[in-house]
């Protein structure tokens, strides 16, 4: 008989990325979307520019999305939705790596994302060997150890610990990004964790409480 334990983690978005790139008014670097487009004609051509907000100043600037584009170019939803501010065309391009690439500069998922559970935090003092299935719904990569701290409840030095000690069995380095599944083992049972733990919001699926991170 199998008595091994298995478990599901699932990484989603909780909020959408902050843009990094230099503000011309402050020495602040980042930006959080504003949740509008501005549309500019002349005759039959369009700018539409993404806007944003310095997180330091809150000086208001822009991104391109399109420059001196034929505004026959432009499917009639997809203009709809620039100059109705539609949250999910707002959301698509706040998120997009391909536009992040072409206008330079870098999207940053920090305090973006949740870890949710498919079961409690697993007991830590049981023997038996976990098995961890982490699925991404996040389109961006984030640090495996962050994933660890949250999923288990322990500090990083005690997750680097672990793995150092092969406790825990991973496919890739614990400092290592990654956006693509992977499955991860626990193996016996892990002492107290005496450090300090800061955590992102994780939420367990089959309960109605949310827990927040530690402050």
């Amino acid at each position: 008989m199998n008595i091994d334990r298995k478990a599901q983690w699932a990484v989603r978005q909780s909020a959408l990325p902050m843009i990094v790139r230099p503000c011309p008014d402050c020495p602040g670097i980042r930006h959080r979307p504003s949740g509008r487009f501005r549309v500019n004609a002349n005759g039959k051509l369009l700018d539409v520019w993404l806007l944003l907000h310095c997180a330091g100043c809150g000086r208001t600037s822009k991104v391109p999305v399109h420059e001196r584009a034929h505004v026959s170019s432009l499917e009639p939803a997809r203009l709809v939705a620039y100059e109705a501010n539609d949250p999910a065309t707002v959301r698509e391009l706040a998120m997009s790596a391909s536009l992040a690439a072409k206008r330079v500069y870098r999207l940053d998922w920090t305090g973006a994302w949740e870890l949710r559970r498919d079961t409690p935090r697993p007991a830590l003092d049981d023997p038996r060997p976990l098995t961890v299935r982490v699925r991404f719904e996040l389109p961006a990569p984030v640090r495996v150890e962050r994933l660890l701290m949250a999923g288990f409840g322990l500090s990083r030095n005690g997750i680097r610990r672990l793995v150092a000690d092969a406790r825990i069995q991973l496919p890739l380095p614990p400092r290592a990004r990654t956006h693509r599944d992977f499955e991860l083992t626990l193996t016996g049972a892990v002492p107290p964790n005496p450090l300090p733990l800061r955590r992102p919001r994780v939420v367990i699926v089959a309960a109605t409480r949310v827990s927040s991170p530690t402050r």
